[in-house]
């Protein structure tokens, strides 16, 4: 993960390799995000989609999520707000 950030939110530039497991898990930010290469299936809630590159994502804080990648590697640029102290360097 590769994090860039300012006063209110943060770019996150994440790599999943080939059956890759994001588990279950929930935050308190607001999330929302891009598929930029590859494919994965992602859990917002009780909603499950097939992501392919230029798909967008939007986690609302406190909802649970996951994602996951099968047979082909993924690259999304996730955005939170505010800044998950967290990923910061």
């Amino acid at each position: 993960i590769r994090t860039f950030w300012g006063e209110h939110m943060l770019l996150a530039v994440v790599e999943l390799g080939t059956h890759t497991e994001v588990p279950v898990h929930t935050l308190p930010h607001e999330q929302g995000g891009i598929l930029l290469e590859g494919e994965m299936e992602m859990g917002i809630g009780i909603e499950t989609r097939i992501l392919g590159p230029g798909d967008t994502y939007i986690v609302l804080g406190n909802v649970q999520h996951w994602a996951r990648t099968g047979s082909t590697a993924a690259r999304a640029l996730d955005i939170f707000s505010p800044v998950r102290e967290d990923y910061k360097y």
